[in-house]
């Protein structure tokens, strides 16, 4: 008997994970848990692809966990999602369903399948305004001057991550961490991709559907209801261009060219990461997203009966 305790579907923005994942939900009584570091927030909509009808399957609707249970302008950690995750797991197998993780966030994935215990370390302030003044190869300088168990698992794709690392390793430098008990997953690792053209071609589709769906108004709405600015850039993509587009930096046209180029290179960025996770000894059984669903349904649904 297998013992296999979670199925997770992951891959880049616009390959269809969610559709794959609730078809999956229904065929094995399972339950959905978002891996979406800004699904989390209520009112960003249409800006982080949270389409909840499409949890809805033949009149059914598949149950879903960590959507909308944050106010817009709040913040959200890999701690924060590791708490919560763990609280909906435990949940689902109560009653007796298959606990579906589903996302793109890498970094949050990853953090449970490595049970990494340092996300949980404070934020400090006081070191994040010395360290944003310093350009990425001074940071990567900074963090390699730590001892290698302190860093091992560190990102060095950007600044933000870095930023994070280094704080993480001066803090260990001085204060003692106990681990918080997590429980023990089991998954079985499904991806989905497609060629770099295919991908290109549906984000900047998407892209346009959504330009022309309220993107602009729902930012709107997000800073008439008082979250800032700040932190709308802070969310990036879709939210940081378009405030710079109704603060007149960038015209329209501008706008769909250069978000349509952030959004390609953030889903190139998610494939590096998921190809890091498998460096790091995750195995990720990758599927072709191709235009057939039910081809993809159909073998994903065969690699699970192997596995559970």
């Amino acid at each position: 008997m297998s013992d296999k305790n979670l199925l997770i579907v992951l891959g880049a923005t616009a390959v269809g994970k969610t559709a794959l994942a609730v078809q999956l939900a229904k065929v094995f009584n399972g339950e959905i848990i978002s891996a979406d570091s800004r699904q989390v927030f209520k009112g960003m909509d249409v800006g982080t692809g949270k389409d909840l009808l499409e949890y809805q399957i033949d009149a059914q609707q598949i149950p879903y966990h960590l959507i909308d249970i944050k106010n817009a302008g709040e913040r959200y950690q890999v701690n924060a999602f590791k708490n919560d995750f763990s609280d909906a797991f435990a949940n689902i197998q109560h009653r007796k369903k298959l606990p579906i993780l589903c996302g793109g966030t890498g970094m949050y994935i990853h953090s449970l399948l490595q049970n990494h215990d340092l996300t949980a370390i404070p934020v400090n302030d006081l070191l994040r305004k010395e360290l944003v003044q310093m350009d990425k190869t001074a940071l990567q300088d900074r963090l390699n001057s730590f001892p290698l168990v302190w860093r091992q698992h560190a990102d060095y794709s950007s600044s933000k991550r870095l930023i994070r690392a280094i704080e993480i390793a001066e803090y260990l430098t001085v204060n003692d961490y106990q681990a918080e008990e997590r429980p023990v997953l089991k998954p079985l690792v499904i991806g989905l991709y497609n060629d770099v053209e295919v991908r290109r071609t549906k984000i900047l589709a998407r892209l346009n559907q959504r330009l022309h769906s309220g993107l602009i108004e729902e930012v709107e709405t997000l800073l008439s209801r008082g979250v800032s600015q700040e932190m709308l850039i802070f969310y990036g993509l879709e939210y940081k261009f378009v405030v710079a587009y109704l603060n007149n930096e960038i015209d329209f046209e501008t706008l769909k060219e250069r978000l349509g180029i952030a959004i390609c290179q953030f889903a190139k960025r998610q494939m590096t990461f998921f190809r890091k996770m498998e460096k790091d000894g995750v195995q990720i059984n990758w599927i072709a997203a191709q235009e057939d669903r039910a081809a993809v349904k159909n073998e994903a649904i065969a690699l699970i009966r192997q596995h559970f």
